[in-house]
């Protein structure tokens, strides 16, 4: 009878936990689907205690309010910038409990362990070591401490694969030993899968990392679904297996997106074309040292001012899409932007948002950027929903995008974003750019946008831009107060 209350309950918080993220799946009911999915897991750590003889309970509870403690103080100081840097931390912390209580398992029950149970102990320290390493690395990029660029060196795909064989002959060794010399291969494992995860993810950067972050969160699923193995713990497994799925189907669904292979991208990106991509790019690249004011002075021998043109286009614009980039995000320029396109539409003029799968550095991290900034979600638009209607558009502003607009994608072949999917703001009317300044974006291929006739090139701090191209809007050098 206590099993199969045990399992009732068990199977009532998995029912609770998935009607919770199904609620994800709507802006609206996103906040009702994490207290949701918070109250199963807070359940489930209820029934934890209820169903297990703990020892040693006052230390439980100890470290149980240290973490929540300084859970609550970091995330109370991180924006909506920062986010995803500290979605790769989170991962980091789960693939490392993971391989912890995993590793103190099998010290525990070195001798009596049966084949399934260490299997899958080794399993999750693999998966959870090699999950907090790269998380680490993709933590630091997000948070420009280390080189956001993919890291390749010379011998990359045989140093991986090094750290593969070694990690199966030693996890081969480890299943047929036990007590000390178990305790020692398994931190010689430890050691090679947190090797293997600085690795796999230091070559992956730029626009890519969006589908590194969501491949990570599946692997610390996974790692969390093993160690609900070793542990006993259906709760555990049942989680952890749907953080797994859930994860790797935003992983096919953003590498889809992109057009990118998943191995590709983790085997690292080499050029197959016959000929060097920046020789292709060399015509359509030289006319960037030479601005739209620049060709516009040659015809009538007085520089126009740049603010006054894209000010002019705005005003008699119908119709106005923005295209906000991770530009806009470091210069915190969202609040503006709302201003802005609130101004626009009590001037009758239709105004949306043209949304990127990589505009940000983690799925979705745009969409939250711009819902902070209370922008209606009615407004926002993925690009396989909007990008026809570039075209018919009056006015396209680009704000701190460069890589997702760039034309190149589809022109030149060997590049590291060719073939990606852009937003095509280039098709527009006209086109005002607010981007700090005219060099690549972090595909490092310059942007052919830029050369375009249509478009107005306003370089500079993205909110500094935005603040005084509104005051020629408007008029009114009032209008910021």
């Amino acid at each position: 009878m206590q099993f199969r209350l045990d399992l009732l309950f068990d199977l009532a918080i998995i029912l609770v936990l998935f009607l919770g993220i199904q609620k994800f799946r709507k802006p609206k009911s996103a906040r009702k689907g994490n207290l949701t999915a918070a109250t199963a897991l807070s359940a489930a750590i209820i029934l934890l205690f209820l169903w297990n003889d703990i020892v040693k309970l006052h230390v439980v509870f100890v470290a149980l309010l240290i973490g929540a403690t300084l859970g609550w103080i970091v995330s109370a100081r991180i924006n909506m910038l920062q986010i995803p840097a500290m979605v790769g931390l989170q991962n980091g912390a789960g693939g490392m409990a993971s391989f912890l209580v995993s590793f103190i398992e099998l010290s525990r029950y070195s001798d009596s362990i049966t084949g399934v149970v260490k299997f899958s102990g080794m399993t999750s320290l693999i998966i959870g070591a090699a999950t907090l390493s790269g998380s680490l690395i993709a933590s630091g990029k997000l948070a420009n401490k280390i080189k956001q660029t993919p890291v390749i060196w010379p011998k990359h795909n045989w140093i991986f694969g090094a750290f593969v064989v070694l990690i199966i002959i030693t996890a081969s060794f480890t299943l047929n030993k036990t007590s000390t010399s178990l305790i020692v291969a398994a931190i010689i494992l430890v050691v090679l899968s947190i090797g293997l995860g600085v690795v796999f993810s230091i070559r992956v950067g730029g626009a890519d990392m969006p589908v590194l972050i969501s491949f990570l969160n599946s692997t610390t699923g996974l790692a969390a679904a093993f160690c609900g193995v070793i542990v006993g713990n259906r709760l555990l497994i049942a989680c952890g297996a749907t953080v797994a799925a859930s994860g790797s189907i935003l992983t096919h669904v953003m590498c889809k997106a992109m057009n990118r292979n998943l191995l590709n991208i983790f085997v690292g990106f080499e050029a197959k074309s016959e000929y060097d991509w920046t020789e292709v790019l060399a015509d359509e690249s030289k006319a960037l040292s030479e601005s739209a004011d620049e060709r516009s002075v040659a015809q009538s021998g007085e520089p126009p001012d740049p603010f006054e043109k894209a000010a002019k286009i705005t005003q008699n614009a119908e119709s106005i899409i923005f295209v906000p980039g991770y530009g806009m995000a470091l210069a915190q320029a969202q609040f503006l932007v709302n201003k802005i396109s609130r101004y626009l539409e009590k001037q009758d003029k239709q105004v949306r948002f043209a949304i990127h799968p990589v505009a940000g550095r983690m799925p979705g991290h745009m969409n939250v950027l711009l819902a902070e900034a209370e922008i209606p979600y009615e407004k926002l638009f993925d690009m396989k929903y909007i990008n026809s209607d570039f075209k018919d558009t009056d006015l396209a502003i680009v704000i701190g995008a460069s890589d997702v607009v760039n034309p190149a994608a589809k022109k030149a072949k060997g590049t590291p974003i060719s073939g990606m999917p852009i937003l095509n703001a280039h098709e527009a009317k006209n086109v005002i750019v607010c981007n700090l300044d005219e060099r690549p974006g972090y595909s490092g291929v310059r942007n052919s946008l830029y050369k375009n006739k249509n478009a107005i090139l306003l370089f500079g701090d993205a909110k500094e831009t935005l603040k005084k191209l509104f005051v020629h809007i408007s008029g009114n050098e009032k209008i910021l107060e």
